[in-house]
């Protein structure tokens, strides 16, 4: 029974979690290596776009609850969900108009543009807090818990909960089908395998009469709708702060490249090992160990490696221990 307790204890704590965070993660790392390996630039703003997508999201679900249309048990903000994914594909079209299609006609090194995407992340972080504000905001109005550590303790008898938010499951549920929706749409249609091909070797493609202007089109289509679907998701499961999707930039760059900057399969897998890496280096072991081994055996203290708030800091080490000891990550640079 002990050894039940602790594996519900880190089920509730680091399984369901890291689950969680790895996949709102993973699709933030998925817009980043779209947008490296088609046009050639590392897009510091896209925590930002990950924040407009959310405040749209949320904008847009306060219009819907003043006409009382309601889903609940289901949260509201999914109906609002593929409006805002169209606002704010718009919004990319718009910084790439006018910030990024100017330097790329005039053939400027990519540094030129990942300078220009700093400034998209200030102008985008300030409009964001001119339209919605600086403060946090609690979007989720449907069922909190599909199942709650109280109830779950009720039916089996264990001292250990395991609880499972409703925000958690959607969260996994859409970044599965947004993920396999990608992968279909990169391999199987003729624009997918356009951006492949274009990413392989440009100015071949070109010669193949892939037109350049098709593809950066898709390219921004799919970097606004997987930043709209992850800042919405992250939003949903531990309530918006627009200040907080600035700090997501380094987590999110550090899961690209631990996966292998350019490689989708990658920067799934440095999500998810980003997003455990911080719970396991940041839990309190303490508890768990108690049932293991005899109290009179347990260490004082909490036994964590890094308290919570050094949390940043572990993305930063494991990217720098990933750049210097493999660079290339787990997989090598390619859209599939």
């Amino acid at each position: 029974m002990e050894i039940i307790n602790a594996f519900a204890l880190i089920i509730n704590y680091i399984i369901i979690p890291g689950l969680t965070y790895g996949c709102q993660l993973a699709l933030g790392a998925l817009g980043v290596t779209i947008i490296y390996t088609v046009l050639r630039f590392s897009n510091f703003a896209h925590g930002e776009l990950m924040s407009f997508g959310a405040m749209t999201s949320i904008l847009i679900t306060w219009i819907i609850s003043y006409f009382g249309i309601s889903i609940f048990p289901l949260p509201t903000i999914i109906l609002a969900l593929p409006i805002s994914i169209l606002i704010t594909i718009s919004y990319c079209l718009l910084i790439d108009k006018y910030c990024f299609q100017y330097h790329r006609k005039k053939n400027s090194k990519n540094v030129i543009s990942l300078i220009v995407s700093i400034g998209v992340m200030f102008f985008t972080s300030g409009l964001i807090r001119v339209l919605i504000g600086p403060n946090d905001r609690t979007i989720n109005d449907g069922e909190r818990f599909i199942i709650s550590a109280r109830k779950f303790k009720e039916i089996t008898g264990l001292t250990e909960g395991i609880s499972l938010k409703l925000s958690q499951s959607i969260t996994i549920i859409v970044s599965i089908i947004a993920v396999a929706f990608l992968f279909w749409f990169l391999n199987k249609t003729k624009t997918g395998k356009s951006m492949r091909a274009y990413s392989d070797n440009k100015d071949l493609a070109l010669l193949s009469g892939i037109k350049t202007e098709n593809v950066i089109f898709y390219t921004w289509l799919i970097t606004g709708t997987l930043a709209c679907i992850a800042g919405t998701l992250y939003g949903l499961d531990k309530s918006y702060k627009p200040f907080t999707y600035l700090q997501l930039v380094l987590p999110i760059f550090a899961a690209a490249i631990v996966g292998g900057i350019g490689n989708p399969i990658g920067a799934i897998i440095g999500g998810f090992v980003i997003s455990f890496s911080e719970l396991l280096i940041t839990f309190s072991y303490n508890k768990f160990l108690s049932y293991l081994i005899p109290i009179n055996f347990l260490p004082e203290g909490s036994l964590q490696i890094l308290s919570t708030d050094y949390k940043i800091a572990i993305s930063f080490i494991i990217l720098v221990l990933v750049l210097i000891l493999k660079p290339t990550g787990i997989y090598k640079g390619k859209l599939l």
